[in-house]
């Protein structure tokens, strides 16, 4: 069936947006696109005060203050999760959107990995944004409406070199909530999953190392990639029109996903090929 046009500020005017991951990169960028839209927004990550900035930057982009939460939160401390989720209803009374941003990347080979990036990896990318969204789903299972979104990745199609904990965590992801969405369908609950390519964040100089450290350092596929604001745009859109899978990027990455579909070896070879580049380069 095709996508129909729903104009954005229709349709989440009003709306209470929960966004995880909201202090920097497109959880930034689908805040201030939200919030042009006059939906009232949490915000919520680690870093109180960037999460401030982005506020005050809503603001100035003509949101009202009261209708942006700032709400603190680490999507690794399960214990702080009840609190937050009632804090929120407190404020909005409940939740029609849960946006699952926050994550963190990996450039390691697997041979110079250890086991505790793997760990991380999924606390972070899978088991954070699961132990959330069984949070607020009885929220939405009460008001018999909702949707759940979760920012996934190309590399939870496709297995690209560098990125082994990061794509078995974002398989995982599109796993856990395409399974999702046949078991709450009946409760009125819509699920999307969000699919970037390379978008101009900081998401490889946060990347994890094998050591566990942050890179410290961009890379040319993402310094190339697309912007955030521009990744947001499609996105809303996306979502105001009830897609459920979104694609969104603008490189050759997003090529990869229909090859992987349509000729696997090919896929295979061509990321074999990949990895050689890289191996020559260190």
């Amino acid at each position: 069936m095709p996508t129909q046009f729903v104009a954005p500020e229709e349709h989440f005017k009003g709306k209470v947006i929960w966004i995880t991951g909201a202090s920097s990169g497109i959880g930034e960028a689908l805040a201030r696109n939200f919030a042009r839209c006059g939906a009232r927004l949490v915000l919520s990550a680690r870093r109180e005060a960037e999460l401030q900035r982005v506020q005050a930057d809503c603001v100035n982009d003509g949101a009202n203050a009261e209708n942006l939460l700032v709400l603190p939160l680490d999507v690794v401390d399960y214990a702080a999760m009840p609190a937050a989720v009632a804090r929120v209803r407190e404020a909005f009374s409940g939740v029609d959107m849960l946006i699952n941003n926050a994550g963190v990347s990996q450039r390691s080979f697997c041979l110079d990995t250890a086991m505790q990036v793997y760990r991380n990896l999924f606390e972070v990318d899978v088991l954070g944004q699961i132990a959330l969204t069984k949070e607020v789903l009885p929220l939405m299972v009460e008001r018999g409406s909702g949707h759940v979104v979760v920012t996934a990745s190309v590399a939870g199609k496709v297995g690209a070199p560098l990125r082994t904990g990061y794509c078995a965590a974002k398989h995982a992801v599109m796993g856990f909530f395409d399974a999702l969405r046949t078991e709450v369908a009946h409760h009125g609950i819509r699920v999307s999953t969000v699919i970037p390519g390379f978008i101009r964040t900081n998401v490889a100089v946060n990347a994890l190392a094998g050591d566990g450290a942050a890179t410290g350092a961009t890379d040319d596929d993402i310094a190339g990639g697309m912007e955030a604001s521009s990744c947001a745009q499609v996105v809303v859109a996306a979502l105001a029109a009830g897609e459920e899978e979104i694609a969104v990027g603008e490189g050759p990455e997003m090529d990869l996903l229909e090859l992987k579909r349509t000729n696997p070896a090919q896929a295979f070879r061509l990321l074999e090929a990949m990895a050689d580049q890289v191996r020559a380069t260190r």
